[in-house]
């Protein structure tokens, strides 16, 4: 039996280190139903495994992560993000307000505890593409007020040249 317990916790390990980002919560008197509907809304972006707290906190301070180990407590799952974070956040968010029984207690991301708080803040942010294309677009536009800036002087110098010549053609 405790083979399987360190196999559990090696696996546990291995996915607090290879994950950039976890999120733990709780799911007390969520269906089964409503963590598979879970599970396939943050697939993309992450893994949703229902943990053992004892091993969870022996696993996480393996992989040197001890955010979790004052709240796991009650029924914990946690949302292992392996793609987009703030997609993952949002996700969690939803759903828990579709769902009351889910409840984000805190969070590990890029080396720093998150509190249930900064969660929220991170699930608020932008998804990542909105923010490229926002940048795309800013950057695009300095490139034509550039292109601009640079070929103003050019096409004034043209149409002056073009009103020069008009000019003494006329006067000829």
């Amino acid at each position: 039996m405790a083979t399987t317990k360190e196999a559990s916790v090696a696996e546990l390990s291995d996915q607090f280190r290879n994950s950039n980002a976890a999120l733990l919560t709780e799911y007390r008197g969520l269906t089964v139903a409503q963590l598979k509907q879970l599970r396939s809304t943050i697939s993309e972006h992450a893994t949703y495994a229902v943990v053992k707290n004892t091993l969870t906190k022996i696993a996480a301070n393996q992989a040197g992560i001890d955010t979790f180990d004052d709240q796991l407590a009650g029924p914990s799952a946690i949302a292992f993000v392996h793609g987009d974070t703030v997609a993952v956040a949002k996700a969690l968010r939803d759903f828990a307000k579709a769902n009351p029984l889910l409840v984000v207690k805190s969070g590990y991301f890029d080396g720093a505890p998150l509190s249930a708080e900064e969660v929220t803040k991170l699930a608020d942010l932008e998804s990542r593409e909105v923010l490229l294309g926002r940048a795309a677009g800013a950057f695009m536009g300095l490139l034509y007020r550039a292109a601009y800036t640079v070929n103003a002087p050019l096409s004034k110098a043209v149409r002056t040249v073009d009103a020069l010549r008009e000019k003494q053609e006329t006067a000829a």
